[in-house]
């Protein structure tokens, strides 16, 4: 709906021919708002989010004020460097019933629980933190400058409206949070560097800017840096580090699930293509709070829409999503079924332990684990093939498909291996 609504008004205001002529377009909410609502039109927290139009000619879109955008080829996202491989075990205090991971259900519940098990004062290296600001304001006025192809573009911001999810101060720093629920490559950088322009002049405290993502039971936090104030594009990292909230998983929990659980027969569902267990288990999240439609689930997932169907189709495969019917407003809906409501009921470990258990319960996986836990190595990728054969898996015909599939059996082997460090 983005892609028509974008296209058109690019074709009304000859957008493309004003950005190569002047090197942006500057658009107001009202004109936005003659195709759609400027909040929809506007949020594009991922690059994957941008309309096709966008993502063509390598455009981007910053508010200016409260009514006014501009349109560049800004250099306006970072991409996430690689997690640290160390995860530091937390827990809550004694006593506190109310904030227990199965529970987290939004940004601000995450926040207050990494407050309260001790992560923000041990990651932010201060004591006595106090929550202060949050919510949306006025970012006042600033200038700044941001890498637009080869050069630098300068940009006046005036009153434009921010959000924090959060502000801890303490004894020598005031930290400003941008929280996540969901797991993704890269973030606008608007997100931290917006509200860190609106305090820097505020306060006299070293600034702070975090990116903190929260899912199934492990915080990600991410300290950086604007080496230049005035230089949008100045990020730089300071430091990362992962927080596990959780009862530990030995190997001999992995080893007693890969012994006894039985085997069941292939199904006739698509074998799965998505590597990644972890973003498996984050979209069973996201699908908990709400069901979702394909579009839903590729905007807020940050998929684009073939990732889409190999993500639900994974977790269809594991008997923990559902794709409905046809619904009365013409669209079709995902859901978690009855044993996806379940595992995401559980407590963390329970929770890691019944995933591990559904992925088990099929051959390929059981076997490739099995040979990993007697060898003490990942089994080569031809060697995973010749399990899959053995195993007679669903549909899947030519060597690459085989190759492409073995991928997925080492990423989801691996996830169950890493439980044993907190991963």
């Amino acid at each position: 709906m983005n892609d028509t609504a974008w296209e058109t008004l690019f074709a009304r205001h000859n957008i493309l021919n004003e950005i190569s002529k002047a090197g942006m377009f500057r658009i107001t909410a009202d004109q936005i708002k003659a195709e759609r609502e400027p909040r929809l039109m506007t949020k594009f927290d991922h690059r994957v989010n941008l309309p096709s139009i966008f993502r063509d000619n390598n455009l981007a879109i910053l508010p200016v004020t409260r009514g006014d955008y501009v349109i560049a080829r800004f250099s306006a996202y970072h991409d996430f460097e690689r997690c640290a491989l160390e995860y530091q075990r937390v827990s809550l205090p004694s006593g506190i019933q109310s904030l227990l991971p199965q529970y987290i259900v939004s940004e601000a519940i995450a926040l207050n629980c990494a407050n309260a098990c001790g992560i923000l004062e041990d990651f932010l290296e201060d004591e006595n933190l106090v929550p202060t600001v949050s919510g949306r304001m006025s970012s006042g006025e600033f200038r700044f400058n941001i890498s637009v192809g080869g050069s630098q573009q300068a940009v006046e911001v005036r009153n434009s409206q921010i959000e924090i999810d959060a502000a801890y101060e303490g004894r020598s720093c005031l930290a400003l949070f941008e929280a996540k629920r969901d797991i993704s490559n890269d973030f606008l950088v608007r997100q931290l560097y917006y509200p860190y322009r609106a305090w820097c002049d505020r306060v006299t405290k070293k600034i702070k800017p975090i990116f903190l993502v929260f899912s199934n039971g492990v915080y990600y936090l991410y300290q950086y840096e604007f080496t230049d104030p005035q230089n949008y594009n100045s990020l730089s990292l300071i430091k990362q580090k992962n927080y596990i909230l959780s009862p530990e998983i030995t190997l001999a929990d992995i080893q007693a699930i890969v012994e006894n659980t039985p085997i069941c027969s292939e199904a006739e569902v698509a074998f799965p293509q998505a590597d990644s267990m972890k973003r498996i288990v984050n979209l069973m999240e996201m699908l908990s709070e709400r069901d979702m439609t394909k579009q839903d689930i590729t905007n807020r997932y940050i998929f684009r829409e073939r990732q889409t169907n190999y993500y639900t189709t994974a977790g269809h495969y594991l008997g923990f999503i559902e794709k409905g019917e046809r619904r009365s407003d013409g669209f079709v809906y995902f859901s978690l079924s009855g044993a996806g409501h379940r595992v995401m009921k559980m407590p963390y470990r329970e929770r890691q332990i019944a995933i591990a258990t559904a992925i088990l319960r099929h051959r390929a996986f059981n076997e490739t684990l099995k040979i990993h836990l007697r060898c003490g190595e990942m089994p080569s990728r031809n060697m995973i093939v010749q399990i899959m054969q053995n195993c007679g898996v669903y549909n899947v015909g030519s060597p690459e498909t085989f190759k492409r599939r073995a991928s997925t059996i080492r990423g989801w082997v691996e996830w169950i291996l890493g439980l044993i460090e907190g991963e």
